[in-house]
């Protein structure tokens, strides 16, 4: 049985055994929010309104609190195509900012290094976006949920980024920080960490276009207005550096990749092959498989639905 697939306004029956191939709520995640806070809300949700205390909620693939787009939640017994959903190809809008690093790659820890950023063009990154085209490999950042040894990886970074914040604060800061050299730091020891535990995956590319190129940077919409749902305190726990005074060069890509592409580590690697430090500032999962984030629901949106009596 094919799964039902929910959509705005649409009014759901009371019971999920009406539902034989289960349910699949596209959600666009909100800013600053978790994959799990999103689940731990419809699936409350969707308990109540089916009246099924065991009920099996689950997400074909996970996105990063500093990002939006595209989550497919799977109710019932959509959750035994999540595998399969989680497969399919992707496509990414991903804001990149030139210039500066952060251990994560994105901007949930602060800037550790600076680097030179005078020589970035847009002609440069057109150019330097044709090297990754095709099957390439990738090491995923070491702030990942990748499994080493059946430990997630970013419990192996917190540690390590704990034990680094101890040390700059016992002596002085890490050579290279806030300096423009680029030899050295948190950044670095971050890089030969993740090469050290993690194996590089096979990933693909097929599709990579510069859609905007702002040399002195920009806010994304939606971390001020837009997309960010209803934050909570443990929303707001999560950190967002704020990098809008260095006004870095910021490039906006469109990005169609297979399953297991991180693309803060593609940011990474775009850094490094235009002789710079780059970061993730932004990032939209806009479409995975057939689903395009024009056509997902808010949180709000799928909450209706499923308070409906």
């Amino acid at each position: 049985m094919n799964p039902l697939i929910l959509k705005k306004g649409m009014k759901l029956p009371e019971s999920i055994e009406d539902c034989p191939g289960g349910i699949i709520i596209p959600v666009d995640k909100p800013y600053r929010w978790t994959s799990a806070d999103v689940i731990r809300k419809l699936k409350f949700a969707a308990t109540r309104h089916f009246r099924k205390k065991n009920l099996k909620v689950g997400h074909a693939g996970t996105l990063d609190p500093l990002a939006t787009g595209v989550l497919l939640v799977c109710i019932g017994n959509a959750t035994k195509l999540a595998e399969t959903l989680q497969s399919h190809d992707k496509e990414y809008i991903a804001g990149i900012s030139f210039g500066a690093t952060t251990p994560s790659y994105d901007l949930e820890n602060d800037i550790d290094m600076r680097y030179p950023h005078g020589h970035i063009t847009e002609d440069g990154i057109r150019e330097a976006l044709k090297g990754f085209l095709g099957e390439q490999e990738q090491i995923a950042p070491l702030f990942s949920a990748k499994s080493i040894e059946g430990v997630r990886a970013y419990e192996i970074a917190r540690k390590l980024y704990k034990k680094q914040m101890q040390d700059a604060d016992a002596s002085v800061p890490p050579a290279g920080r806030d300096t423009m050299d680029g030899s050295t730091g948190t950044g670095k020891i971050f890089d030969m960490a993740a090469e050290t535990v993690i194996r590089a995956a096979r990933i693909r590319i097929s599709g990579i276009e510069l859609l905007h190129f702002y040399p002195e940077g920009r806010t994304p919409e939606y971390a001020s207005t837009g997309n960010t749902g209803e934050l909570s305190v443990r929303n707001l726990k999560i950190n967002v550096a704020d990098t809008s005074a260095l006004h870095l060069p910021l490039a906006e890509i469109r990005i169609e990749c297979s399953k297991g592409t991180y693309i803060r580590a593609f940011a990474r690697d775009l850094g490094e092959a235009l002789g710079s430090g780059a970061h993730l500032s932004s990032l939209v999962r806009s479409r995975s498989g057939d689903f395009r984030v024009e056509d997902c629901l808010s949180v709000n949106d799928a909450l209706s639905s499923l308070q409906q009596a």
